[in-house]
């Protein structure tokens, strides 16, 4: 009787554990995705220099009204993940969530990078982060040089997911006062 090989499943709580016991070297870059231990791609200049730009568009912009948290952890215990997008906006905390982790409830906004992993991140990560009830995702799609907003999550996905070029514009939810260009954003 042949006995097939099977996939390890792991908790958010079993891989804070894993962090904490010093499993992963401090450079590398992992991710908790639906209990699966991903690997994230290396960061190439172009991705750099745009999370550079938006971490500086938004701080600018915004103020003290949201925390910016640059490739920092979010996390929905539910969905057994614990990703890592290139920018999150959260709401503002005294203690910058030194105690805990944020979870949708605390998202404003999420912002993910795309250079060589626009599949994975469209597939795999923008149906979770609507599962999860993320509000509000930018996709920004460096080799189409366009910039996906989507809204409106469901179980399903974001429901409002509108394509935005050079020339055009756009607006956090969060905050109806403030508007980013996609020019801007592009570099």
């Amino acid at each position: 009787m042949a006995v097939l090989p099977r996939s390890r499943r792991f908790t958010v709580e079993e891989f804070e554990r894993m962090v904490h016991a010093g499993v992963f070297a401090s450079d590398d870059r992992v991710e908790l995705i639906e209990g699966e231990i991903i690997e994230m791609t290396p960061i190439g200049l172009p991705h750099a220099s745009i999370v550079d730009r938006l971490t500086m568009l938004i701080a600018r912009r915004l103020g003290d009204r949201t925390i910016v948290r640059v490739q920092g952890p979010v996390g929905f215990a539910t969905l057994h993940s614990r990703p890592q997008p290139d920018l999150a906006l959260l709401r503002p905390r005294k203690d910058y969530y030194a105690t805990r982790v944020p979870s949708a409830h605390d998202i404003f906004l999420l912002i993910e990078v795309m250079d060589t992993s626009v599949k994975y991140d469209r597939r795999r990560k923008a149906p979770l982060y609507a599962r999860a009830g993320v509000r509000e995702l930018w996709l920004v799609d460096i080799p189409a040089r366009v910039l996906d907003v989507q809204r409106a999550p469901s179980a399903d996905g974001y429901r409002d997911v509108r394509t935005l070029r050079r020339g055009q514009s756009l607006t956090p939810l969060a905050v109806p006062d403030v508007t980013l260009a996609v020019d801007d954003i592009l570099g």
